[in-house]
């Protein structure tokens, strides 16, 4: 089972196609962000991908807009030929939430996103941007063949 971590994800080959989107913080972004992400994937040979890239996406988006007092929410895919990571970006508060052990959280009602994020993904984790003046902060998840 994979586990968040405070690193980014490895950088992708030279032959990997980058995507990105910008789109506002509200209630219709999580639409937005899965329609971009299974679309892509579609046109890019990774349907096979598209329903856990969609769930994955929706439920990082929502954390990002319910969550978060983030103006922006950015979507960012590498797309490569045996999978395809995504990453979530805000600019709220850049500190990473202390590391929690998501399998006890099973009998709450609701916050089981990153549960099945972690599931779903090859590798997951969040990434603080921004340099020596953090600013921002990722949730990323790689999803595909064996990395």
């Amino acid at each position: 089972m994979s586990t968040a971590t405070a690193t980014p994800p490895p950088p992708g080959p030279l032959d990997s196609e980058t995507y990105r989107l910008a789109l506002p913080s509200t209630a219709c972004t999580a639409k937005l962000a899965r329609d971009f992400i299974a679309s892509l994937l579609t046109l890019s040979s990774h349907r096979d991908l598209v329903d856990d890239a969609r769930l994955c996406v929706t439920e990082v988006v929502t954390n990002a807009h319910r969550h978060t007092q983030t103006s922006v929410i950015g979507v960012e895919a590498a797309v490569l030929r045996t999978r395809v990571t995504v990453a979530v970006t805000d600019d709220a508060h850049w500190a990473l939430p202390a590391p929690t052990d998501f399998r006890l959280e099973t009998e709450r009602v609701g916050g089981r996103g990153l549960l099945l994020v972690e599931r779903l993904a090859l590798a997951w984790g969040a990434t603080i941007l921004g340099g020596n003046v953090p600013c921002r902060k990722a949730v990323w998840s790689t999803l595909g063949t064996a990395l």
